[in-house]
């Protein structure tokens, strides 16, 4: 037993100094001190060696195990150097140059106006909501009192898909969906993607976005609506703007408004931005047409509202003072850091 033992050590310490890499002293490990080892099948065998004869054999195969581990980390300590140091060798860093710029990304201008708006209406009591930008007929133009036949249904502004399915042309069939709902009461903006059919220019796209807001409750009035289109003015441009209502035509609101606000480069003196009038026109608005109501399941006699949209876009171009919208979609970098 003694002989074998010394054969296992000699064997095992002779592997060991073979080793070149650490997956071959690895398998040196497996192979004597496994579990299916051969200093493990010595143990096995204490059964037919002589009780008085089995500490001594007991003590040399601790001995043997003690002596291939230790060579096994010491071996495995200088390999592991050895390969770290030849590997600083290869990955040298050479601390003298200049680093590289993190080139780290931003809002897109549009997200940032977006953001803005949902802040201040949020701040109101608002409600977010959004709805499909593949719409039905009925909720893109007939229950926002748009009848066959009007003006705002010529296949020159709407992208059809079919006779009954298209591109929404703007965000108020949203607030005809969270109307039929009956929850009431209502308060809600709807921003999102909308598509006419329009040429490209620096003020015209066929895609682009608007954020439509809408009030259901008893006894709302013309006067609820100017003064939260006022707050929402003065978050957005500054305490110090001013804005003025103009006499408008909205199929679906009644009365309607067009809604300007003083120029914020000039505080309303007159300048190029405002081309000299010392307003500049923001959005549409009006309160709810009766009729909308009823096909949507709400009682006119009970309920009134107003409705509201300003194109984001056009809201991007005023904050930023850009004066033309295909900026905002060219994607040229120079142009996006900016913000």
């Amino acid at each position: 037993m003694k002989e074998r033992l010394e054969q296992i050590k000699a064997e095992a310490l002779a592997q060991i100094q073979a080793s070149d890499v650490p997956e071959k002293l690895s398998e040196v490990r497996v192979k004597f001190l496994g579990k299916k080892g051969e200093l493990t099948a010595v143990l096995k065998s204490m059964k037919d060696v002589a009780p008085e004869e089995r500490p001594k054999v007991g003590q040399l195969v601790n001995e043997t195990r003690a002596a291939i581990e230790n060579l096994l980390e010491e071996t495995k300590e200088k390999m592991e150097k050895s390969i770290r140091e030849e590997k600083m060798k290869e990955e040298v860093i050479d601390v003298t140059l200049p680093s590289k710029k993190n080139m780290v990304g931003h809002r897109h201008p549009n997200t940032i106006a977006l953001e803005e708006v949902e802040r201040i209406f949020i701040g109101m009591g608002y409600e977010v909501v959004e709805g499909p930008e593949v719409e039905y007929d009925l909720y893109n133009f007939e229950k926002l009192n748009i009848p066959d036949g009007h003006p705002a249904k010529d296949e020159q502004d709407t992208f059809y898909i079919n006779k009954d399915i298209v591109l929404r042309t703007q965000t108020s069939p949203v607030q005809a969906r969270v109307m039929e709902q009956g929850k009431l009461p209502i308060r809600m903006i709807a921003p999102g993607r909308v598509f006419r059919s329009d040429e490209v220019d620096a003020t015209h796209s066929p895609s682009f976005h608007q954020i439509e807001g809408l009030v259901i409750d008893k006894n709302i009035s013309f006067a609820d609506l100017k003064g939260t289109l006022e707050v929402f003015a003065k978050e957005l441009f500054g305490e110090e703007t001013k804005t003025k209502f103009r006499p408008h035509h909205f199929p679906f609101t009644e009365p309607s408004a067009e809604v300007d606000v003083t120029c914020f480069k000039c505080g309303g003196k007159g300048c190029r931005f405002c081309k000299g009038s010392g307003w500049i026109e923001i959005l549409g608005c009006g309160m709810v047409h009766p009729h909308v109501l009823e096909m949507c399941g709400i009682d006119p006699e009970e309920y009134s509202g107003f409705a509201f949209g300003v194109g984001l876009e056009r809201i991007a171009l005023l904050k930023y003072e850009i004066d033309d919208m295909r900026l905002l979609y060219e994607n040229d970098i120079r142009f996006l850091k900016q913000f």
